[in-house]
This record gives C-alpha cells, structure tokens and sequence, in this order.
C-alpha cells in the first residue's frame, strides 16, 4: 500500500516536474500486486479543475464539484496558481482560478434557458438553469474568463475613482466644479447669512474658495445642502446661457429648461421644445457640458440617435465622440 501511494504521489508531481521522476525513480511494484484505478482521468493540455464548498457538500453535489469551478494550467507556476483572492462576491457560494486571479462568485438557478453572468458593484454573479450540471456552469466561466475579469476590473476601477472624488463634507472639504476644484469654507453667521455661498478666487494661488455663512458646528448634512443650492443655481445661469448660444447654431429654438438630479441621464429633450438637464454637470469642464447642451438641442431636429442624428451634433461639437467617452468615463460625487 505504501508504494502505492509513494507511485500516485510521484505521478502527480510529474505533471508539474516533468523531472521529478528522473531525479527520484519509483521502486518497482511486485509483480503481483492489482492495477489501482486512478480516482480522476487527467488529459494532457487539459485545465485540471477542482473545488469543494461546503454549500454544495449539504445538497449532494460534491461529485460535480470535483470537475467544476477552480481551474489552474499546468503549465503555471505554484506560486501564482495558490494566488490571493483578487474578486470575492459578498455572496459568494462558488469560486474559481481564471488565469492567476482568483474569482468567489454568487451562484444561483433561475428558469432562464442559458447560463448568464452579470458583474456588478460587488462582483460576478453567474445564473444557471435548474437541469446545468456545475461542470457545465464551470466551463462556461473558464471560456468567459477574458471578458469577466475585463468588466472585473473595470468595476473595480470605477469604484476606486468613486471613492476618491466622495467628498467629507465638513469645514476645507474640495469638490470639483467646472473641471476645477472648490474648496468649502465655513466663515460663521456673518454677511452671507446662516444659507449663502458666494465663491471667490484666492488672490494668492488662485485658488477656488466657496464662502458659506455656516458656522463651525454646522453637520455635514447642513453643509452638503447649502452646496447643492448653490450648485444649482449656478446650473440654472450657466445653462441658460448655453442654450442661449448654440440654440442659433443647431438652428432650433428651445421653449424652456428645466433641472434634473437623475442618476443615470445627463439630459433628455422633449417634441414640445422643453429641455432638461442634469444639475451634476457643472462637475464637469465646459466642453463637456456644451456637449451635452448641444446633444440635447440637437434632439429638437432629430428626435433619435441616428447618423443624422450625430452629424447634426458633429457640425457644432466635432470633438463630441471624445468628450462623450470623458462623460461615460469619469464618474462624479455622489450626492
């Protein structure tokens, strides 16, 4: 029996060691001694994959888990194939090794006929019809490994520019506005009153300064709302202004404006000529808000996204592809 064990051992350390056996041969087995079955057929330039959780144990699927979902090349080395989670789902049930970077992932059956895979804020999740066997929703995942680690770390990323423009809102805190950065201060009840902001340019670096009114104590709440005030009524000027200007050069004339706070749309135009625009633009510079001042009217001419649709945009804004992946692409506080 010892032997035994002493062979399977070598003949695993083969596949990663071709050497291995040269350097320490196996002691030949006795002639009479049964041929032992190995418990997993192993192809050559095969993935070998396995994993265990103890979800699966419950619901008697250990045997599907030993081909499903933590797959290594043999070609890698042992140091990157026990590599450290890279992406774990808070409800992660399943995991699997995708190159070198791990992926804990939520797992669930739904009625739907293939398998489906979402990422998310918190991570993957991977839906499977109730009759997919787990070897099968494993493979899936290994001939999608390109794309989900792609929309991995583009979350990711994302995330980490969220996180670095979250603003404190308290006596010095800095948000962005028109491309530049604004620096809250919070003078006390004097001239400003207990609600005003008035922004000014420092004299010495030039600096963006917002005066408040609000005294020391003010909480952050209190503070965040006198910016957004503000913030909207400086909206309300600017695109007014706007409008104003490229309404002559789009050839339509707008009825009236009107301001949103949506989360995902930055504008919209209605058929009666009444326009909206999102408040959260003055975050950005002025090229991209003319562009979506300018996208909006256009909808006046157009009323859909087609090639005329965007030649009409491309005659006033030419740069508009760019600065509508700059819109897309750099994400704003979250208010």
């Amino acid at each position: 029996m010892m032997q035994r064990l002493r062979q399977l051992t070598l003949d695993l350390f083969e596949r990663f060691d071709p050497q291995a056996r040269q350097s320490c041969p196996a002691a030949p087995l006795p002639k009479n001694t049964p041929k032992c079955t190995p418990l997993i057929k192993i192809k050559e330039k095969q993935p070998f994959v396995l994993a265990f959780t103890a979800r699966d144990a419950i619901k008697n699927e250990v045997a599907e888990d030993v081909t499903a979902l933590v797959s290594c090349s043999t070609t890698q080395p042992l140091n990157q194939m026990f590599a450290p989670v890279a992406f774990r789902h808070p409800l992660a049930a399943r995991e699997t090794m995708l190159g070198s970077v791990l992926v804990a992932y939520a797992f669930r059956r739904s009625k739907r006929r293939t398998i489906g895979f979402m990422v998310g804020p918190d991570g993957l999740t991977v839906t499977a019809p109730p009759g997919v066997p787990l070897y099968e929703v494993g493979k899936a995942v290994l001939e999608k490994s390109v794309w989900i680690l792609q929309k991995l770390h583009d979350m990711r990323s994302r995330e980490q520019q969220l996180a670095a423009k979250r603003v404190d809102w308290a006596n010095g805190c800095r948000f962005a506005y028109l491309g530049q950065t604004v620096t809250v201060l919070l003078n006390g009840h004097g001239a400003l009153g207990a609600a005003g902001a008035v922004l000014h340019t420092d004299a010495d670096d030039q600096s963006l300064l917002l005066h408040t009114g609000l005294p020391q104590t003010a909480t952050p709440e209190h503070i965040k709302n006198v910016v957004r005030v503000w913030m909207i009524r400086q909206a309300q000027l600017l695109f007014t202004e706007r409008l104003a200007h490229f309404s002559p050069m789009v050839g339509v004339q707008y009825k009236r404006l009107g301001l949103s706070s949506a989360n995902t749309r930055w504008g919209s135009a209605s058929a009666d000529g009444s326009i909206r625009l999102n408040w959260r633009l003055m975050h950005f510079c002025m090229p991209i808000i003319d562009y979506v001042v300018v996208h909006e009217l256009s909808h006046l001419r157009v009323m859909n996204h087609s090639p005329l649709f965007w030649d009409t945009v491309r005659a006033v804004v030419p740069d508009y592809a760019a600065l509508r992946a700059q819109l897309r692409n750099d994400p704003v506080p979250s208010w």
